[in-house]
């Protein structure tokens, strides 16, 4: 599936629905599994394996499939460096270093912080995606339900507290997804599926050297921790990469950003049930807050929708 970089936002399918709920399940539990990899590797052994696996299982998906080659440019190839740090290298490594600190169910409510940066970004850069009053006072709204998600400590966070730090760590991965939603909106046409194989290319080679100067070659560890770091590399990684370009590319980031709604709860009811995870009662607070800024956000969306149809 290819685009031009200017095609506006069209209305999302129901493909595209299926495929946002898909990935909300899915990546809400990744957060738990993350945290059982972490079990026996260290945090850039969980983010390469996890990256350099899912580069794998791609590039012989496409190879199988005959897909036609992109036609390379000086400008693909800089939107596929910045995209592969962008959406794999960095958020990567900061959710798994995070997560040594603080509980999966944080990890996951932090990607609910996602569309507040996503909204003002498509705005400027994304046609057709308009920052509206209604979309605004989601944000603020939104942003609030951060503040509360952070919550105390953070500004001792270079006193040694990792927790806080870590909390931070998270967060910014967020941001880091936020902008390579609006610069995979943007990137020149190629195939959706090399262009998500490629974005794990580049994040592996970031990725591995760094696995290898830091923690080394990685050991045999128990069978239960192993099939954590392959259930990473091929279902939330490489699979759900190309729902996710798929989806940006049809439906526009801010459709995109409709996943969130999800993820958080899925990855509370996983780190509660599964992992024993004693969650404090900010995180309730903080995700009906940033659940009632996407509301309001995306009603606005809604309501456009209805007066086309």
């Amino acid at each position: 599936m290819a685009t031009t970089t200017d095609t506006p936002v069209s209305q999302p399918t129901l493909g595209n629905y299926a495929s946002i709920i898909a990935l909300g399940l899915i990546w809400g539990g990744t957060f738990m599994v993350v945290a059982i990899a972490l079990r026996g590797y260290g945090p850039v052994t969980v983010a390469a394996a996890r990256t350099a696996l899912g580069a794998l299982a791609l590039l012989s998906l496409v190879l199988v499939l005959r897909r036609p080659f992109p036609v390379v440019t000086p400008m693909l190839l800089a939107f596929v460096a910045v995209l592969g740090v962008l959406t794999t290298a960095l958020p990567f490594m900061l959710l798994s270093w995070g997560q040594q600190y603080v509980p999966s169910a944080f990890a996951g409510l932090s990607m609910a912080v996602l569309p507040l940066f996503v909204l003002p970004l498509a705005h400027w850069f994304v046609p057709g995606d308009r920052l509206t009053m209604r979309r605004a006072g989601g944000f603020g709204l939104g942003l609030v339900g951060a503040l509360v998600l952070l919550g105390p400590g953070v500004t001792a966070a270079g006193d040694g507290d990792l927790a806080a730090i870590g909390r931070i760590a998270c967060l910014c991965a967020s941001v880091s997804y936020a902008f390579g939603s609006i610069l995979t909106r943007r990137c020149p046409p190629i195939d959706a599926m090399w262009l998500s194989a490629l974005t794990l290319v580049v994040g592996s080679i970031f990725l591995v050297p760094a696995m290898l100067l830091t923690e080394g070659v990685p050991q045999v560890a128990d069978p239960g921790i192993m099939a954590a770091i392959v259930f990473l590399g091929l279902i939330p990684t490489a699979f759900a990469a190309l729902l996710r370009v798929q989806v940006i590319r049809s439906a526009g980031p801010s459709f995109m950003t409709l996943v969130n709604y999800q993820v958080p709860v899925w990855s509370m009811v996983f780190g509660t049930l599964i992992l024993g995870e004693v969650l404090p009662g900010r995180f309730f607070v903080a995700l009906a807050l940033i659940a009632c800024g996407l509301a309001v956000s995306q009603s606005g969306r809604r309501a456009r929708a209805d007066r086309r149809a």
